[in-house]
């Protein structure tokens, strides 16, 4: 959050889970102040203070009255910036995108703006350090994921979410990039830098944070607020887009923007801040912090989207489903009756992790979180037979995938060494007699047990071998074909003669490790060797 020299300032700050104002250094024009929330009765903006997704508007002065009449007049542009930092947002954006989404859905238009120019200079709010260099490679890649999930979340909020009878507002994706690849460094401080004045830029609490830290701040990071106020200004002119949507780390460069934009035309254009979303401990749920929930797919499944937030706790679920979701307060207010009445239920849980799920990954994606819950916290052989590759790997994150031919006679001891998860020789024969393997949820502790159709090797030619507690492989029986016998299944034994992989056997794969922070909380660790 910025701050300037000046007059009173105030605004929202996270203090353990409750959102709490804190008086700070005054700042140069009281135009700036910064209230709770905006107290004005419009639709739209009574509900997004109700849900706790608006903590801050600006001018203070204008906003309380001019931002409802602004907003009832006819259709407005908000706009929001995501910099391609990464190749993927992650969940402290989604209430961005949300944000976004509630004006979309009240009528106005929106736009998604992607900083390909930006983010190689680099945001320092809330920041300790200067971000690493991105290539142009890097943050082309960036962008086309981002833009590709955010077309996602919009369409999936399109087709499952918007039951109103009421017209859409247009949502438009750009990149910032368009505008700066013709300019060069003088013209663009001959144009723009001249209106912004240094005891401002020095005065806003992201740079004093930075200055007085022991690596201080390079002049690319410090002409940051320049670039992101040419932008609010190119959107005012190109797309008359006067209202600003930003976290409230972002507030110093709104008030650029705002700064910049009124005295070159006058207008009075608007900025709102929205919470920052924070971990139990108090961290912003960023990618800097290392502990990112993401938005696509390679990088963060639907089953832990779901999980980590079925895993929030108590305190926090009544606040996500009013952020995150798009139910209606009073239907809220009744969930959250129930949940009071059935806590063990966990319906209010339940019911925030699906609709989360959805925005982000469709109904689709729901299902595939929740046949993997089934499978792995249920014992469900159902869901497990039901679950694709894909949802496996995703699943069992790190977990060696093999494949392997299914040969006649093939045991449990046979398996657990062809996929190279028991040592060789004794020990390794003395781990499964002693019921240290499961295969497919049931323990097993026969090591020369003919492996049986249906029960060690699921209808869609999988089995689920796990070694411990926490060593899981996959295997895939690549000639597979389902026989299970009439009658009584026989225990069916034979000597193990754990046969060497064949010369055209695939070899093992490993699924690929997501980095950074997962729901899940799950080390799976390689087989032993």
């Amino acid at each position: 959050m910025a701050a300037s020299i000046g007059s009173p300032f105030y605004c929202a700050l996270q203090h353990g889970s409750c959102i709490i104002l804190k008086k700070t250094l005054p700042c140069v024009t009281l135009r700036y102040m910064c209230r709770r929330s905006v107290t004005a009765q419009s639709g739209l903006l009574s509900s997004l203070n109700k849900r706790g997704i608006l903590k801050c508007a600006f001018p203070e002065t204008s906003a309380q009255n001019e931002l409802p009449q602004l907003l009832q007049s006819g259709l407005q542009t908000v706009y929001c910036g995501f910099d391609p930092t990464a190749d993927s947002l992650h969940v402290g954006n989604l209430l961005a995108i949300i944000g976004l989404l509630h004006f979309r859905s009240a009528g106005h238009n929106v736009i998604a703006l992607i900083g390909g120019a930006t983010a190689q200079i680099g945001d320092p709010s809330g920041k300790t350090s200067e971000r690493e260099r991105l290539s142009s490679d890097t943050v082309e890649a960036n962008t086309s994921a981002i833009r590709e999930s955010l077309h996602r979340i919009v369409s999936n909020h399109e087709l499952i979410f918007h039951n109103s009878s009421k017209k859409l507002g247009t949502v438009t994706v750009l990149n910032n990039l368009a505008w700066y690849k013709n300019w060069n460094a003088v013209a663009f401080l001959s144009e723009v830098g001249r209106h912004f004045r240094m005891g401002t830029m020095l005065s806003r609490s992201s740079v004093q944070s930075r200055l007085k830290s022991a690596e201080g701040m390079s002049l690319t990071e410090f002409t940051y607020q320049l670039f992101q106020a040419y932008d609010f200004y190119h959107l005012n002119q190109n797309h008359n887009c006067k209202i600003q949507l930003g976290g409230t780390d972002q507030l110093g460069n709104l008030m650029s923007g705002h700064e910049f934009i009124h005295k070159l035309t006058g207008q009075e254009v608007f900025g709102l801040t929205i919470p920052l979303v924070t971990s139990t401990v108090g961290d912003k749920l960023g990618k800097t912090a290392g502990n990112a929930v993401w938005l696509n797919r390679d990088k963060t499944s639907p089953f832990e989207l779901y999980q980590f937030f079925l895993r929030q706790p108590d305190t926090s679920v009544e606040q996500y489903l009013k952020l995150f979701t798009f139910l209606p307060l009073a239907e809220l207010d009744r969930l959250m009756e129930q949940q009071r009445e059935e806590p063990g239920k966990r319906l209010a849980h339940k019911r925030l992790a699906a609709e989360i799920t959805k925005l982000v990954h469709g109904k689709e994606g729901l299902e595939s979180a929740k046949r993997c819950t089934n499978a792995l916290y249920h014992s469900n052989l159902q869901a497990l037979e039901q679950m694709s590759d894909e949802e496996l790997q995703e699943l069992f994150r790190g977990a060696p995938f093999h494949e392997l031919l299914q040969e006649p006679g093939t045991t449990v001891l046979d398996a657990c060494r062809r996929a190279e998860a028991i040592p060789e020789g004794a020990k390794g024969y003395t781990m499964v007699s002693e019921g240290a393997v499961w295969i497919n949820h049931n323990k097993t502790d026969s090591p020369e047990m003919v492996l049986i159709p249906g029960q060690h090797i699921l209808a869609n030619g999988l089995s689920l071998l796990r070694v411990g507690k926490k060593n899981f492989h996959i295997i895939k029986w690549i000639n597979f074909h389902l026989k299970i016998p009439r009658g009584p299944i026989p225990n069916w034994r034979a000597k193990s003669s754990a046969p060497a992989r064949e010369k055209d056997q695939p070899a093992t794969n490993l699924c690929p490790k997501i980095k950074g922070h997962t729901a899940v909380q799950m080390k799976l660790l390689a087989a032993q060797t």
